[in-house]
């Protein structure tokens, strides 16, 4: 951090300490252009790489393949992020994908949403949401207290980065692309974002009173 400069009013705010949180910067809806941001506030984030394939780019001297690598990353508490990279190294695509991740954050709202468990615990989320990324679909269905992940392994890591701990899904389209799997469910917890209550608001915005 003694070596980082912040160019951008977030970063500033932050390199000062006058933004101590990540639920504070979601509380001023800026948006994070610096990693060293992310590094800053949640040091120990968690990352899950999705998948890893070739991809070839055509020039004027033939074709030149790289890798290309997508990662979630998130804190296991309400916040997750999704990027890519690309590159001729898989170590250099990868890292490339967990700047693009880390600049992609969102806030997930977590809640006990199924009327078959009523704990009031924020283990699910509070309704059923939909996303899409191509021709893939997720569905993502509130569940009891001890119900688990019931999704694929690529969605079960989306939605643990998340900290959700019960959920059901459904997945329709192309679902042997993992991209679009991780991506489709990225979506829907995103859509997730014009459920928030009014009380959920207030609780970001509390540090700024």
């Amino acid at each position: 951090m003694s070596e980082w400069k912040a160019k951008t009013k977030l970063g500033m705010m932050v390199a000062s300490g006058e933004v101590k949180t990540i639920s504070q910067v979601f509380a001023l809806n800026l948006p994070i252009r610096e990693v060293q941001i992310v590094d800053a506030l949640i040091p120990d984030m968690k990352v899950e790489r999705i998948s890893m394939e070739n991809v070839q780019k055509k020039t004027d001297a033939g074709a030149v393949r790289r890798m290309r690598v997508t990662v979630a990353v998130g804190n296991g508490d309400g916040v997750v992020g999704i990027g890519s990279g690309k590159a001729a190294q898989v170590l250099d695509a990868e890292n490339k994908a967990i700047e693009a991740a880390k600049l992609n954050l969102i806030y997930v709202h977590r809640a006990c949403g199924s009327w078959e468990c009523g704990c009031g615990e924020p283990h699910s989320i509070p309704s059923v949401t939909v996303g899409k990324s191509g021709s893939v679909r997720v569905i993502l269905y509130p569940a009891p207290r001890g119900t688990g992940l019931v999704a694929s392994d690529t969605i079960k890591k989306i939605l643990a980065l998340a900290g959700i701990s019960d959920v059901w899904s459904r997945t329709l389209g192309e679902t042997r692309t993992t991209p679009n799997q991780a991506l489709a469910a990225f979506d829907a917890l995103k859509n997730m974002e014009t459920m928030r209550r009014q009380e959920d608001w207030s609780r970001l915005r509390r540090f700024w009173s």
